[in-house]
């Protein structure tokens, strides 16, 4: 049995440069967000009662391998740093799912946090759990282990009958109970749990341990498909400019002369009367209808 932790990391202090537009992190303000430490610890807890192995796996650069080693000290089994490209949560899924493969088996349970602090939008583990096939919860407040004795509802490398109680929030103050089958990809909310504090003795132990790396090259190809580059719709006939003068060129594009055409007039009415007839004629001449109108 493997439980995967996949953490994001994230630097809540980035601040892009004036002139080249960078965005260095710093290495004292980045690192994983309450909602991935909060994923670490039900990992944890889950390896725990199930009697398997605890992963902490994820995408970023070398910096990330602080983040990863903290996972080490709290009890992680083994780290997974994937160098991928992560810029949406797209490419987050495929290079995760990629640095998986690499490893060797998949995990059986994948948790998350639901969302991460770079103004992410929760769509990564929905992501994921499509890419692995697996069933997806997500937005948990509670995760636990529940037996059942279902057919075919485990994974493969799941002891028979395994699965996962959930509690997640809905509006209004209530909640909802799931019973999740593995393999599975949940996400957990925020302080839902207490992460635990690591020993010294593990802290000192994890600045020694080597970081695994796996590359992840960016994706080809897909479900979509780029054709021929043309414009969205066909482009303007391309016409002569007209030539002349500044009047003949407003009477050639404006087509003010043209037939047929209704010349201007000037009327002065002797009376009020005389004007709403004129007007009401004109109307009617344009194809308005004025009956029964004051």
């Amino acid at each position: 049995m493997l439980v995967a932790a996949a953490l994001r990391w994230t630097d809540p202090r980035a601040s892009a440069h004036p002139l080249t537009g960078a965005a260095p992190s710093a290495p004292y303000a980045a690192g994983a967000s309450p909602a991935d430490r909060c994923a670490l610890e039900h990992a944890l807890r889950l390896a725990e009662r199930l009697g398997g192995r605890c992963l902490a796996v994820t995408v970023g650069p070398v910096g990330a391998e602080e983040m990863l080693r903290e996972a080490l000290a709290a009890g992680a089994d083994e780290v997974l740093r994937v160098d991928g490209p992560d810029g949406d949560e797209a490419a987050t899924a495929h290079s995760l799912l990629a640095g998986l493969t690499a490893r060797g088996p998949l995990p059986d349970v994948v948790v998350c946090g639901d969302r991460s602090l770079d103004r992410g939008t929760g769509a990564t583990p929905a992501l994921l759990a499509e890419l692995l096939g697996a069933a997806q919860a997500l937005g948990l407040t509670e995760l636990t282990v529940g037996t059942d004795g279902a057919d075919g509802a485990a994974g493969a490398q799941a002891p028979a009958g395994v699965r996962l109680r959930a509690v997640r929030r809905l509006d209004g103050g209530r909640a909802e109970e799931l019973d999740v089958p593995l393999p599975a990809v949940c996400s957990v909310e925020p302080s839902t749990v207490r992460p635990r504090r690591a020993a010294l003795a593990a802290v000192l132990a994890a600045r020694r341990s080597e970081i695994a790396v796996v590359r992840a090259d960016a994706r080809e190809g897909g479900p979509v498909r780029a054709g021929r580059t043309r414009p969205y719709r066909p482009r303007p006939k391309a016409l002569p400019a007209p030539g002349g003068g500044t009047r003949q060129r407003l009477l050639a594009l404006t087509g003010a002369l043209a037939p047929p055409r209704t010349p201007p007039r000037v009327v002065t009415p002797g009376s009020a009367e005389e004007a709403a007839e004129l007007l009401l004629a004109h109307l009617r001449e344009h194809g308005v209808d004025v009956t029964g109108q004051a």
